[in-house]
């Protein structure tokens, strides 16, 4: 800080990082909320406490391991460079002991920078905790959050949502509010779980149709919904860095003055994002509404959605493409997610996987379109944005380091018995307090089969 001016960038910056951690919370009360309201009566507290137990669980794997994914493998390793930052300094930072992870004067960004990107990755498990309620071992999915919270979206993150990117430098990947780097790999993730979890039981009929397990409390969806709507803001927020000057990265940020800039630091403005985050919402729900008639869930998720189909480009989008896009990337999951359960039979319990995964993968898409021929970077040698380098980088994320690992993961659980609860304790509800009340559950139910032979 050796100037007034220096001392109140840095202090700014800092406050501005604490206050999206704030705002960010409110998305995991509204997933909480959210599934709760979803799941049937008898598995809420399950249901809750699988969720909450994510948050102990990816912050200690984060800090010991996930943080220092995140800085060091920005070049692949081997693709762009070795196990490291193209500044080393910051990878070294980020590792348990270093004197960068405790309380220093000297360095007052590092703690709320780790706090922000620590809530993305539990976005990022959460996510995924919607779609597999009321039948996984709560074991089994904090296996899953952590491999998706500390590892694989660090990886992720790393690879195309940081200015040194391998991703962005040879692909031109561009994802400023991460439709792809959070939303997709999630969605890719809760699918690769659900082809080896299976659909709840009843899901479907002995014809093959799907029947609709409606949500307990539809009133705690919407106000869940509304909450991850709310924490939302602070996503977008901490996607950005608060304030840059015109003489950053070598001169090479457009302008005179000083800016705010996307994770990859390009240039962008809190009044752009608001507008084009406000109008793909709209977009989402009323095509949402259209869609599926009327129906509370969809028409929610369908703001959701189109929030998250816009994300990736809605740092350059027009706020009439951004309501465009939006509404018609929650068009092409709503029809999308139908179609694989009847399909596939994935019960997918929330939608997840299409409200992320699915719009998540056509908005990267969407904005290799849109954004042709556009700069990546500021940095000169990089990638522009092309149609080709957003659809690898979708398949990268949904299939590569989303559908994949959690596949391969969820076969092993699944073959060591310790994916699935039990058909007796899923059929009477996931809430027993101990091994005797699971026991006594169980009991009960083969005393009733055998009284009904």
């Amino acid at each position: 800080m050796d100037t007034d001016v220096g001392a109140l960038t840095i202090i700014f910056t800092e406050f501005y990082y604490w206050i999206t951690i704030a705002l960010m919370f409110l998305i995991h009360i509204g997933f909480c909320m959210y599934e709760v309201g979803a799941s049937r009566r008898k598995n809420h507290m399950h249901t809750l406490m699988k969720n909450s137990m994510l948050i102990p669980l990816v912050t200690i794997t984060w800090f010991f391991f996930g943080w220092w994914i995140y800085w060091a493998f920005a070049g692949g390793p081997g693709i762009t460079g070795g196990i490291g930052h193209p500044d080393a300094s910051f990878a070294e930072a980020a590792t348990p002991w270093s004197e960068g992870m405790g309380p220093r004067l000297d360095d007052r960004i590092q703690g709320v920078f780790w706090g922000a990107f620590l809530l993305f990755a539990w976005t990022a498990a959460s996510i995924v905790s919607g779609a597999v309620i009321e039948r996984i071992r709560s074991f089994a999915f904090w296996m899953f959050a952590i491999m998706i919270g500390s590892v694989t979206w660090s990886i992720d993150a790393a690879w195309g949502w940081s200015y040194g990117g391998w991703m962005v430098e040879i692909l031109g990947y561009h994802d400023a509010y991460a439709s792809g780097v959070i939303h997709a790999i999630a969605g890719g993730t809760a699918l690769g779980i659900l082809f080896v979890l299976g659909p709840r039981l009843g899901k479907f009929r002995d014809d093959g149709t799907a029947r609709e397990i409606l949500p307990h409390n539809p009133w705690l969806v919407c106000i869940g919904l509304f909450l991850i709507y709310t924490g939302f803001w602070g996503f977008y927020v901490a996607c950005n860095v608060p304030i840059i000057g015109p003489d950053a990265i070598g001169g090479q940020i457009a302008g005179t003055t000083f800016t705010a800039t996307t994770i990859y630091l390009t240039p962008t403005t809190l009044g752009a994002i608001t507008v084009n985050f406000l109008m793909s919402l709209s977009g989402g729900m009323l095509v949402g509404y259209m869609v599926s008639k009327g129906d509370a869930f969809w028409t929610y998720s369908g703001g959701l959605a189109g929030i998250i189909t816009a994300s990736a480009g809605n740092d350059l989008y027009h706020p009439i493409q951004a309501l465009v896009i939006g509404g018609l990337g929650t068009y092409l999951m709503y029809k999308l997610h139908f179609w694989v359960e009847r399909k596939f039979k994935i019960d997918d319990a929330v939608g997840a996987v299409a409200v992320h995964g699915y719009a998540g993968f056509i908005g990267v898409v969407i904005a290799g379109f849109v954004l042709w021929g556009h700069p990546s970077s500021p940095y000169e040698g990089f990638a522009p944005i092309t149609p080709w380098g957003q659809f690898a980088g979708a398949i990268i994320m949904f299939w590569v380091l989303g559908f994949f690992p959690a596949w391969v993961l969820a076969k092993i659980l699944a073959s060591m018995n310790l994916l699935r609860i039990p058909r007796e304790i899923e059929l009477l509800g996931l809430d027993f307090a101990s091994d005797r009340d699971r026991e006594a559950a169980r009991a009960d139910v083969i005393a009733a089969k055998r009284a009904m032979v």
